[in-house]
């Protein structure tokens, strides 16, 4: 939002700074004293301005509010209270739409002033369209029509009015292909910078959802209906997929894809960057708190042993049936084994090698005899599979109230109505005994360490988790991403076998069997009433496994038509279509331009408000 940027960039530049790179990291040091101006600074060294945008994208690189609920993939337990996005009920006021819209923006008029002052063809102004393109990419698909500024905002104009979403992608269209065609960036970068490869991709995604904003018209919200009245952008989506994709095969395991010693690895097309080393900063706020998030609660950290979860973002009943027997990726996905810690002489849990962590910083064989704490089975085992596994390793399990931070061993067997749990229990006496329950689902989502968390952002290094102390790289674009922009691309311009064999190569990769076609697909998860498998549904729940967590859902669901549908289907918060219209009947198909947008911007006023508000 520009009021919020003249405060904090466009003031800031008239007091006058330099920038300083440290790592991946920005300080300003303020110089008004020397008299020197931004212009002077920037016109002689844009570096600095184009490190600023880069690192502005962790302003907004993940938010589950924005990317995850109001789907049908999450839910909150424990008590946590349900959200506005889970519910449809935010409005123009919303801080979390009004900081991710002025974010976004400065990302926009940060790179407009690299542009600016380098120009837009050296290699920082070519590194600095990329980025403005991506921002304008993230603001379609969240709010629709924006306006579109190229210019770097450097006065106290306030009026741009709304450009039309058609203008805006093909503005970014030639903008982006102009760039891959002639620009010197490298074919591929995995350091966070941008690359012709992550062009490709960005590509592929904005004509993806200019075919479905453009060229499909919508029938039945509640059914998902839709009708498709032109290809062309589809067919772009697919090439520019293909080049992103370049040719590289899924032969890397999907846990070695996320392990957290493998980043930059040759599947990262384009991440936003995160250093512990160099910090300048106390390292426990420097990061961020991807971890926290997508999993139950343990405990408190620091009594645990076990990294602190919120009970946010946990799987939803769509989610525990959503990975089929065989599929690899629902180990790689969530820590299903959690690992018991030793108490120090303090009483304190040890970390590293101790707890939690110990999955990723002890060997093989170490693990063979660390003592457990928590497991997780999936619907498809069954509860013999469970006890003769719980025999199998009764040396590991084990309650022992003074030596380990957690006394009593929980096995979970995540299935519906009723989650079956094994509880092994020392009392006061220091007699141990195995009790089994089956408790529903609903009393089991109340409880403490209520289901497996994702393990797919956890930094091996944090030795406490308590803050935003996770230096994991945010991965925005990858290869097997691409491969399923391709699939749904191929689908939608009508070469469904193109499509199949892309969504098959990504089964492959898990370990699941080809799919002979489309109808062949037949999901584990349950479903009511009139609620009929569709092709979309296929590519929906593909990336659905392999892009869990990532912070595609809403968008993927809102580009298809799918929204509500899903929504009315599969969440527990949404009870009917009614749900997700604002007061004058209108579905919230977007986010709202926010309040004080339109009371800053004379090019906006009410009027121009999306629907549903």
């Amino acid at each position: 939002m520009k009021k919020n940027i003249y405060i904090s960039v466009i003031a800031a530049l008239f007091a006058g700074f330099t920038l300083t790179a440290c790592s991946d990291f920005l300080e300003a040091d303020n110089k008004t004293a020397g008299g020197q101006t931004a212009d002077d600074f920037f016109s002689k060294d844009a570096s600095a301005l184009l490190t600023a945008a880069y690192s502005s994208l962790k302003n907004y690189a993940f938010s589950t509010d924005l990317y995850s609920r109001g789907t049908d993939l999450y839910i909150v337990t424990r008590g946590k209270s349900v959200s506005d996005f889970d519910t449809y009920t935010f409005n123009t006021e919303n801080s979390t739409i009004t900081n991710l819209y002025s974010n976004v923006y400065r990302t926009i008029n940060l790179s407009n002033g690299v542009i600016s002052y380098a120009g837009a063809d050296s290699q920082l102004g070519q590194e600095a369209r990329f980025l403005r393109n991506y921002g304008y990419y993230l603001l379609t698909q969240q709010f629709g029509s924006v306006p579109y500024i190229t210019e770097y905002i450097n006065s106290a104009e306030k009026d741009f009015p709304r450009t039309p979403l058609n203008e805006i992608y093909s503005a970014v269209v030639e903008d982006l292909t102009n760039l891959y065609n002639s620009s010197s960036l490298d074919a591929q970068n995995h350091t966070g910078k941008a690359s012709k490869q992550a062009v490709a991709a960005l590509l592929a995604k904005v004509y993806l959802a200019a075919g479905w904003d453009l060229d499909t018209s919508l029938g039945d919200a509640l059914q998902g209906s839709y009708t498709v009245n032109g290809t062309n952008n589809f067919t772009q989506a697919a090439s520019w997929a293909e080049k992103a994709i370049n040719g590289i095969s899924l032969t890397m395991s999907f846990e070695d894809k996320w392990s957290p010693f493998n980043e930059g690895n040759a599947e990262e097309i384009f991440s936003v960057q995160y250093e512990r080393n160099g910090y300048p900063g106390d390292i426990i706020d420097g990061g961020h708190r991807m971890h926290s998030y997508f999993g139950g609660y343990y405990g408190a950290y620091d009594a645990s042993g076990i990294k602190g979860v919120l009970s946010e973002d946990c799987q939803s009943q769509k989610s525990m049936y959503l990975y089929e027997k065989g599929d690899n990726r629902y180990d790689a996905t969530y820590m299903m084994v959690m690992y018991n810690a030793k108490k120090d002489d303090s009483g304190k849990p040890a970390w590293g090698t101790e707890g939690y962590y110990a999955y990723y910083n002890c060997s093989a064989d170490q693990l063979k005899t660390m003592p457990i704490c928590k497991v997780y089975f999936p619907y498809y085992y069954t509860e013999a599979e469970v006890q003769a596994w719980i025999d199998s390793h009764e040396s590991q399990l084990i309650a022992d109230k003074d030596k380990y931070a957690n006394a009593d061993v929980r096995i979970s067997l995540l299935t519906l109505p009723k989650v079956t749990n094994w509880v092994y229990v020392q009392d006061d006496k220091g007699v141990a005994k195995w009790t089994k329950t089956q408790v529903a689902i609903a009393d089991y989502n109340a409880q403490t360490s209520n289901g497996a968390c994702v393990k797919k952002f956890d930094d091996a290094a944090a030795d406490f988790t308590g803050g935003s102390n996770n230096y994991r790289d945010i991965v925005l674009f990858h290869v097997s991403d691409m491969y399923l922009i391709a699939a749904e691309a191929y689908l939608m311009a009508g070469n469904s076998s193109a499509a199949l064999e892309k969504i098959n190569a990504v089964r492959g990769r898990a370990g699941l069997p080809a799919l002979a076609s489309f109808s062949a697909y037949k999901p584990e998860y349950a479903t009511t009433g009139n609620f009929t498998l569709k092709e979309i549904d296929l590519v929906l729940d593909e990336r659905a496994r392999e892009l869990y967590a990532e912070g595609h859902r809403w968008m993927d669901l809102r580009r298809t038509k799918q929204l509500v549908r899903y929504a009315v289907q599969f969440s527990e918060y949404i009870a009917d279509e009614a749900a997700m219209k604002g007061s004058d009947g209108n579905i919230k198909w977007y986010r709202p331009i926010p309040a004080n947008e339109i009371s800053a911007n004379t090019g906006i006023s009410n009027a121009d408000q999306n629907p549903g508000y």
